[in-house]
């Protein structure tokens, strides 16, 4: 038996992938090499209307290949179906689905394979709890060795104006720190060189704690502190919640990756407020300055949003502004798109010519201030960790400070340190050599 997945939308759809593919290994299934399967999961995404079109798509050109083959299962889970109403919807549109399942409930697609197998019953489950239990034990099967990826907590309660993910996703919950701890110790010692940590708002670790023993900063001094040749990411911080306690933390550690990103959304006060996001573009550009001053290379990302209702020329000239002034290593840019159930979805929209215009612009300025940034690392030596063999043969890794190298070398090397020369830059990418130095 053959299995498929097909993922849509953030890292953590892509970890919690790895949690389905596990499910469907337990029960006899092996991932399809080819276009033939006899399971085939999306794993959904609703964060963009765009993105739920396309996902919609695709389901609907399963009809054909349902009806040659009966016995396909066809099962639909993570944030789309999370949304009010969307499996009842997603049914009466498409009745040959199979299984419904929810972003946080997961764990029930071994039973519902099991009741379709055996008892010819569909099952359709989305439960709407806010705050459903983090089951400790989950197994994953990993597919993105040196890397892996692990989860810290679930949900937000950030309620941003044009964000659905606090709606399908619930509100904050942490994982329990020993589990977390426990869980990196054993990722090390199989031999994993890179460890990821995800959360809708990483910054907000441990505030559902009752007692209050632990916050992000104090779960990264522990993680830093585990024996071996490894180092940890994170993604993604809120800027209201980066304190000089977590910045601290980074800067002490050399296990602690010197690359934070960290939304902005808006260079705009008037829109930072309409998005709620609760911060100014003052405040954001004070933690920038803390972030230089005590860690001068490390790498600053973000995401961006142009054309959210209401934004004036002057708006989105002050986003420009300060892309200027943070000189961001790389912004992941988007045109703002509206998200039945949130409350921007029902302010007065901005026409589409007006958006593409501006985006157009903001990505000429950050791709400007990329390159320039790009031209500092040549010449200079980085420890990079080897993460594949790209088509041309050459290998591909990144810096300690996010940034992606390409170099010659033997694909034995892939899962391991490698210094390396910069030799010369293009825009985002840089090129280099091994070097014993």
């Amino acid at each position: 038996m053959l299995y498929k997945i097909n993922t849509y939308g953030c890292q953590m759809n892509v970890h919690e992938s790895e949690r389905i593919a596990k499910s469907l290994e337990n029960l006899g299934y092996s991932l399809a090499t080819e276009d033939n399967y006899d399971i085939i999961v999306f794993n959904t995404c609703c964060i963009r209307d765009t993105a739920e079109q396309k996902i919609l798509g695709h389901i609907g050109k399963l009809k054909k290949i349902k009806r040659a083959n009966p016995r396909l299962i066809i099962a639909i889970v993570g944030c789309m179906t999370a949304q009010n109403g969307k499996a009842q919807e997603l049914l009466k549109k498409y009745p040959f689905i199979d299984i419904v399942l929810g972003a946080n409930n997961l764990e029930e697609l071994e039973n519902a394979i099991i009741n379709l197998q055996n008892k010819h019953k569909k099952t359709i489950s989305v439960p709407m709890d806010e705050k459903p239990q983090i089951p400790e034990d989950i197994e994953y099967t990993r597919t993105s060795m040196p890397n892996a990826w692990v989860n810290i907590m679930y949900g937000c309660n950030n309620f941003c104006t044009y964000c659905i993910v606090p709606y399908v996703r619930g509100r904050e919950r942490s994982r329990k720190p020993e589990a977390i701890i426990k869980e990196c110790e054993q990722l090390v010692k199989d031999g994993y060189k890179e460890i990821t940590l995800l959360g809708q708002n990483v910054n907000s670790y441990g505030n559902d704690f009752a007692e209050k023993s632990i916050d992000f900063a104090g779960l990264l001094e522990k993680l830093a502190q585990i024996p071996g040749d490894h180092r940890i990411r994170f993604m993604t911080s809120h800027p209201k919640d980066l304190n000089e306690k977590v910045i601290d933390i980074i800067a002490k550690y050399d296990t602690l990756c010197k690359n934070i990103h960290l939304p902005i959304q808006s260079g705009s006060n008037s829109i930072l407020k309409a998005m709620n996001r609760h911060y100014t573009r003052e405040n954001y550009l004070e933690i920038v300055k803390k972030i230089r001053e005590k860690m001068p290379l490390c790498g600053i990302t973000t995401d961006i949003m142009v054309g959210f209702p209401g934004e004036t020329e002057g708006d989105f000239e002050d986003t420009i502004d300060i892309v200027k002034q943070a000189k961001f290593s790389g912004a992941f840019t988007y045109i703002y798109s509206p998200r039945k159930g949130t409350p921007a979805c029902e302010m007065e929209q901005i026409p589409y010519d007006i958006k593409s215009a501006r985006i157009q612009k903001l990505i000429k300025v950050q791709n400007q201030i990329t390159k320039e940034l790009s031209k500092n690392y040549e010449g200079n030596i980085y420890r990079v960790l080897v993460e594949d063999v790209k088509e041309d043969g050459n290998l591909c890794g990144r810096t300690d400070c996010g940034r992606l190298v390409t170099f010659a070398g033997d694909k034995a090397f892939v899962g391991s340190f490698k210094n390396i020369f910069i030799t010369k830059s293009q825009s985002a990418s840089l090129f280099g050599r091994i070097t014993e130095e």
